[in-house]
């Protein structure tokens, strides 16, 4: 058996995971092999949060620029169980990763919970530092509304 055949088959396979379920796919023009991709997925532990990062990718490039933007929303029911089943620290939980090249750069998407506003926040960022900056973009989605939403508690005095 060809081990390089082999490895090469396989990293690409790796490349490519992901890359199906494309929600919408834009061209950037005649003259680029570059496309504004449109990707969902659903938070795995808050079912009732749909997220759509849109990005670009370079069908003949190992490195896909850092820039992304992301919008998440309310799609379904959020339970108090589901936030109860969260990560609650500063950094939050990672919710979403994706490949940008070959070599470490990825797009990345963290869940971060706002107790006092009683509202999750989705960051997406550029693992990798691109023309002096970390790319990045921001969404939240209010617990207001659902079973999860907790009123403040007034304290006495």
């Amino acid at each position: 058996m060809n081990w390089k055949l082999a490895g090469s088959a396989l990293v690409m396979a790796a490349m490519l995971t992901g890359c199906s379920d494309n929600k919408g796919e834009v061209s950037l023009g005649w003259f680029t092999t570059k496309d504004v991709v449109i990707k969902d997925f659903q938070d795995p532990k808050v079912p009732g949060v749909t997220c759509h990062i849109a990005s670009i990718e370079a069908d003949l490039s190992l490195a896909d620029p850092s820039n992304s933007s992301i919008a998440c929303r309310q799609t379904g029911e959020i339970f108090l169980a589901n936030i109860n089943d969260i990560d609650k620290s500063d950094n939050g939980e990672l919710v979403f990763k994706q490949s940008k090249s070959i070599l470490f750069k990825s797009l990345k998407v963290r869940r971060i919970f706002d107790q006092e506003n009683q509202t999750l926040l989705y960051l997406s960022y550029s693992t990798k530092e691109t023309e002096g900056s970390y790319k990045h973009s921001l969404s939240t989605v209010s617990l207001w509304g659902s079973e999860a939403y907790q009123t403040k508690m007034k304290v006495d005095g």
